[in-house]
C-alpha cells in the first residue's frame, strides 16, 4: 500500500475552498492519510506557497503528530497540550493560517507534505520557525506525501 495524503476539503491538484483561507474562516482543512510504513513513530506536515512573491512562504507547521494518528481535523485550535505541536509560520503565528495571496497574482499552489519519521518526537521549539522543524525532520524521514491544492485572489 503506498502511502497517500488527502482532504475530504478539495482534491489533490483542485481549489482550496475559501473557507480555508485568511479571506474566509481561516481555519485547516481536515487531512487523512494512510499507508505510512510500519516503523513510523510520528509524523510531521507542513504546507507552502511556492508561488509566492518574495519566495516559498510557508502557512503551517505541524510536529509530534503521534504515529497512530491518521488525520487532522479541520480545526481553527493550537495545538492541544500533549498533542501535536505548531511551529511558528511566516504570519509569525504558531497555527494554521491559509492561502491569502496578493490580488490579481494568478493562482498560488498550497504543498500539503506529510513526512512519515523513525522518532517519536523533535526537540525544536516552536518558535524555530517551519523550515528549521522541516530540516530537522528531514534527517528522520522514512517516506513522504502530499496533497496540493491552489487559490487566486481575483
Amino acid at each position: 500500500m503506498s502511502f497517500t495524503l488527502k482532504s475530504s476539503a478539495f482534491a489533490d491538484g483542485s481549489a482550496i475552498p475559501s473557507k480555508y483561507t485568511r479571506l474566509g474562516e481561516n481555519i485547516a482543512p481536515r487531512l487523512e492519510w494512510s499507508g505510512a510504513p510500519a516503523a513510523t513513530r510520528s509524523f510531521v506536515l507542513i504546507v507552502e506557497d511556492p508561488d509566492a512573491p518574495n519566495g516559498t512562504f510557508s502557512h503551517w507547521g505541524v510536529f509530534n503528530i503521534p504515529a497512530d494518528r491518521n488525520e487532522l481535523p479541520e480545526s481553527s485550535d493550537t495545538a492541544p497540550n500533549g498533542g501535536p505541536r505548531f511551529c511558528d509560520n511566516d504570519f509569525g503565528n504558531g497555527r494554521y493560517d491559509g492561502p491569502q495571496p496578493p490580488k490579481g497574482h494568478g493562482i498560488h499552489h498550497y504543498h500539503f507534505r506529510l513526512a512519515a519519521l523513525d522518532v517519536p518526537s523533535l526537540s525544536i521549539p516552536a518558535s524555530a520557525g517551519i523550515q528549521a522543524m522541516w530540516r530537522e525532520a528531514r534527517k528522520h524521514t522514512i517516506a513522504e506525501t502530499s496533497l496540493t491544492g491552489t487559490f487566486e485572489r481575483k
